[in-house]
């Protein structure tokens, strides 16, 4: 299924830019050893997520590439659940493979996300910024793409 969407400012807790006292590094450093322990590896990524807005679409999980359980992996919140589905995104015509990151919602303690933003793992893209439209791509089988009127 392909998708446009919209690169838009996030929290920045991912990449450390927030500058959390929780998490000076950023939250996917800190996650990036309990991934691994659980058969996940982050090293293709930049440690840092490009948020996306999909609206006026939203997504449906269907059954994720990973799905990492019960990973406790901070000292100030209770552990996590994380789903991760394939993606492909495609911007000035150059395709870079990727994860879409997502923190199980019934799990999450802060930071939660509207329900038409994907985040996005992938190598550094140079010259993507905030407002750039991208088309993405998974597949059927583990995500789906809904309209909304």
């Amino acid at each position: 299924m392909k998708v446009n969407a919209v690169v838009c400012q996030g929290h920045g807790v991912a990449s450390g830019k927030a500058k959390d006292p929780r998490y000076p590094h950023g939250t996917l450093k800190a996650q990036y050893k309990h991934f691994l322990q659980k058969g996940l590896d982050l090293s293709p990524y930049f440690l840092g997520t490009i948020n996306l807005d999909i609206a006026p679409n939203i997504y449906k999980i269907i059954n994720p590439k990973y799905f990492l359980e019960h990973v406790n992996w901070s000292n100030y919140i209770p552990p996590e659940n994380f789903y991760f589905f394939d993606v492909l995104l495609q911007f000035k015509e150059i395709s870079y493979e990727g994860l879409i990151y997502m923190p199980d919602p019934t799990t999450k303690a802060d930071h939660f996300q509207n329900p038409t933003i994907l985040e996005l793992l992938l190598p550094k893209i140079e010259g993507l910024k905030y407002g750039d439209m991208v088309m993405l791509e998974v597949s059927d089988t583990q995500m789906e793409f809904i309209g909304t009127p």
